[in-house]
């Protein structure tokens, strides 16, 4: 643990309100789909084509932004993103905006979301060595979860009572609150990227740069970057698409769906949490990575997919409820996972750029997902079975990242790979560690 706890423990907090805020701006455009689709008269495809829009420069920004937390403060960054998502949700609160304004305004967000992921786990990483980083970096990622939990019974009630802009509107002045406070309490901590890890028991990666290509080509990055393409495939059709299915196909009232859409994140705040435990246990047992950060985390998608492929096929609300909950939560302790065991194998003065670089490429899934559902659900001979078809290829896709996460992501294994190629002795990495063939 740092020195200071109480400053990383305030840290902790507001990256957690941030990650809140961050999923309450995705999570808005569903909460507001049936009266913005009426009001502007959209299909599913044209809705579809707006929820996409917001991963437009998505992976740009996540690249760009996470080489540039190689270089630059961490903590003045995400001043500026938070800045930038404000300036994107204000202007929706005009009557006149319409579909145009929604797709423009919606790219902006992307723009500043993109590196959030990232940086905020780059943030968390400074504040801890790698055996105490699981637990940290999986609360933080609750925040995500609690943005749906809390916001939107919130949003809907405004979306209700003030119509669905003032939702949006609302959003825009939380993250100028939350950039007020950033810039009085938050910092990044000691461990930075250009020191050693205070404890000397911990096995960080090597220190020397090493060629992006090489950083990029080995099993952990690839396999857990694909398990998390088929995690947020999944994340971006719930965004889009979840509180529709619940209301046209499972007959929900919009307060109940505002209800409903809380039970996936509650869920994934428990999963992310004991998977953050659990793994963080495995690693001071002397349980290796792969085990502890590859097969934790590749068990999430894994319980995801098959929930998914089921919850088409019931017709009890409680049962449907019941598998909503998992198919939309379980894969989420992947993603704090995945990370960790790539923060593992990275140089830390490198793992900005590289992380950024991860979630560049778990995002082209949001890209393609809610445009591709919207697609598959107008092509259907009802709306039941595009929604059964859309979501019966987000489980079969997660079914398949959890299986080759198991199989490739092993941390130690390339940590050690990594060391001997620029000449770290062996007896830098212990014994435990050491990879099997």
């Amino acid at each position: 643990m740092p020195r200071s706890s109480g400053k990383a423990g305030w840290v902790l907090f507001l990256l957690f309100v941030f990650g809140a805020i961050n999923f309450a701006d995705k999570g808005v455009l569903g909460l507001a789909a049936a009266p913005l689709m009426a009001e502007l008269r959209l299909s599913a495809a044209q809705y579809g084509f707006i929820a996409s829009s917001f991963y437009l420069l998505f992976i740009v920004s996540a690249v760009l932004v996470g080489f540039a937390g190689n270089r630059m403060s961490s903590s003045r960054l995400l001043v500026a993103i938070a800045v930038i998502w404000a300036v994107a949700q204000l202007p929706i609160l005009l009557p006149a905006a319409g579909f145009t304004v929604l797709v423009a305004t919606r790219i902006l967000l992307g723009v500043g979301e993109g590196p959030v992921p990232s940086l905020m786990n780059h943030t968390v990483f400074t504040w801890y060595p790698p055996r105490a980083r699981p637990l940290p970096v999986a609360l933080v990622a609750c925040g995500s979860a609690a943005g749906i939990v809390f916001g939107a019974p919130v949003l809907e009630l405004a979306i209700v009572h003030l119509g669905w802009r003032s939702a949006f509107g609302i959003l825009g002045v939380l993250g100028l609150i939350w950039a007020v406070l950033w810039l009085a309490i938050g910092r990044t901590g000691g461990h930075n990227a250009d020191a050693r890890p205070a404890d000397p028991g911990d096995d960080g990666p090597s220190e020397q740069r090493q060629p992006y290509w090489r950083l990029l080509l080995n099993g952990t990055f690839l396999g857990g970057t694909f398990a998390g393409f088929t995690v947020y495939w999944n994340l971006a059709t719930a965004l889009a698409f979840l509180p529709l299915f619940l209301n046209e196909v499972v007959h929900l009232t919009p307060t109940a769906v505002s209800l409903a859409v809380g039970l996936p994140s509650g869920t994934s705040i428990v999963l992310v949490i004991v998977a953050g435990a659990l793994s963080q246990q495995l690693i001071r047992h002397a349980f290796s990575r792969r085990i502890a950060h590859g097969l934790v985390g590749a068990a999430g998608p894994l319980v995801a997919g098959v929930a998914m492929l089921v919850m088409t096929r019931l017709s009890a609300v409680p049962a449907i409820l019941v598998a909503v909950a998992l198919a939309f939560s379980a894969g989420n302790l992947q993603l704090p996972l995945s990370n960790a065991a790539i923060a593992d194998v990275v140089p830390p003065r490198q793992r900005a750029a590289v992380l950024g670089i991860w979630y560049a490429g778990v995002s082209m899934a949001s890209i393609l997902s809610p445009y591709v559902t919207g697609l598959i659900i107008d092509a259907a001979p009802s709306r039941a079975v595009g929604y059964q078809q859309a979501f019966g290829l987000a489980g079969i896709l997660m079914v398949v990242g959890g299986v080759v996460a198991a199989l490739v992501v092993k941390p130690d294994r390339d940590a050690f790979r990594l060391r001997m190629l620029v000449g770290a002795s062996p007896l830098h990495v212990r014994t435990a560690n050491a990879p099997n063939p």
